[in-house]
C-alpha cells in the first residue's frame, strides 16, 4: 500500500530543519566559498603577474573591501568551528544525543570569536591600515 504525497516543489524546498540543518547549510556554503576564494585568488594573481590585467586589479580591490573580508572571516570561522563540532561528535558518538546542545555550544564559542575578529578588521580599516 503506497501513500500519495501532495507535495510540490515549494514545500519540498521549504526550510524546516532547525539549528543543525542551518549549521549543515552554512558549513557547505563556507566550504564552497573558501574553494572559490582561493581559486579566484590564484587566478587573479596569475593574471596580475603574467598579464598585468585590469580584471585582476578589480578582483584584488574586491578582496580588500571590508565587507568581503567580514563575509570570508565569518564563513571560514564558522566552517572551522562546525568542523570541530562534527569531529567531536564523530569521535564520541554518545554525544549525538546532545547534538542540539553541542550546536549551541559551538555558537557560544563562534559568536565572540567572530565579533572580536570583525572588530579588529573594522578597527584597522578605520585606522587606515
Amino acid at each position: 500500500m503506497s501513500r500519495k504525497r501532495n507535495t510540490g516543489i515549494t514545500q519540498g524546498l521549504k526550510y524546516r530543519g532547525g539549528g543543525p540543518m542551518l549549521s549543515w547549510e552554512l558549513h557547505r556554503i563556507g566550504g564552497l566559498a573558501m574553494v572559490l576564494f582561493v581559486g579566484l585568488h590564484i587566478i587573479a594573481g596569475f593574471f596580475m603577474q603574467q598579464l598585468g590585467s585590469n580584471w585582476a586589479t578589480v578582483v584584488n580591490t574586491v578582496y580588500e573591501s571590508v565587507y568581503f573580508q567580514l563575509i570570508i572571516i565569518f564563513l571560514v570561522l564558522f566552517h572551522a568551528f562546525n568542523g570541530l563540532r562534527i569531529i567531536v561528535l564523530d569521535f564520541w558518538p554518545k554525544l549525538l544525543q546532545y547534538q542540539r546542545e553541542v550546536t549551541w555550544l559551538q555558537w557560544l564559542v563562534f559568536i565572540p570569536t567572530f565579533t572580536i575578529s570583525a572588530a579588529m578588521i573594522i578597527f584597522f580599516e578605520l585606522r587606515g591600515g
